[in-house]
């Protein structure tokens, strides 16, 4: 039992936070792609905007998060087609707890987290395989989460400022890459705010 959890540890190499901001959120990632312990890509994306006002970050087997990634989007449009107003974070959320949940007999191999702004604020969100689903101020994915928690934790504060999370979220990647040596390659972020969203790419050696 304990080789079959460690085998399925090494899908998720990945170090991909999710931060919330007093008016929005920001999901960042690394971008090195691996199949078991091989390295085989240095350039991977692994956060995706859904819609104007939802992104996505993930962890997992690059094809099954893509796809994932592919039909929320495609859900999203046709639920702004039938109902005349976009997709709310939280339904997005729920439609793919659902998705994961009815797959968990043959899971997608993936760790989630998504974040919007919706009328109320702003909100995250992270799904494990199975479909559970728990809403945070600030979450991680992958296999260099305690390390990448460990430095949110530690920084943390309610009402930080969209710079402020910035620097937050790539500080911890950056932490987390010297020591998780599934992580590397550089950093993708997103930013979600009331201008819409926004893409930041940066290096993970500080210049």
């Amino acid at each position: 039992m304990r080789a079959q959890e460690e085998e399925l540890t090494t899908f998720f190499g990945a170090a991909t936070v999710g931060i919330t901001f007093d008016q929005g959120v920001v999901i960042a990632a690394e971008k090195r792609v691996l199949w078991g312990y091989t390295i085989v890509s240095k350039a991977g994306k692994k956060v995706f905007p859904i819609t104007e006002n939802i992104i996505v970050g993930s962890a997992g087997v690059s094809g099954d998060y893509q796809m994932l990634s592919s039909y929320l989007v495609a859900e999203a449009n046709l639920f702004k087609l039938e109902n005349r107003r976009p997709i709310t974070a939280k339904a997005a959320a729920q439609l793919l707890s659902n998705i994961l949940f009815s797959r968990k007999m043959l899971p997608f191999l993936t760790q989630t987290l998504i974040g919007g702004l919706d009328e109320d604020g702003p909100h995250l969100y992270s799904l494990d395989l199975a479909g559970s689903l728990i809403e945070e101020q600030y979450s991680a994915v992958g296999t260099a989460t305690s390390l990448v928690l460990g430095v949110l934790e530690a920084n943390y504060r309610e009402k930080l400022s969209a710079e402020e999370a910035v620097k937050l979220a790539v500080k911890s990647i950056r932490s987390a890459t010297r020591r998780d040596a599934m992580s590397g390659g550089g950093i993708d972020l997103l930013i979600v705010s009331p201008k819409g969203v926004e893409v930041r790419q940066f290096p993970l050696v500080e210049q």
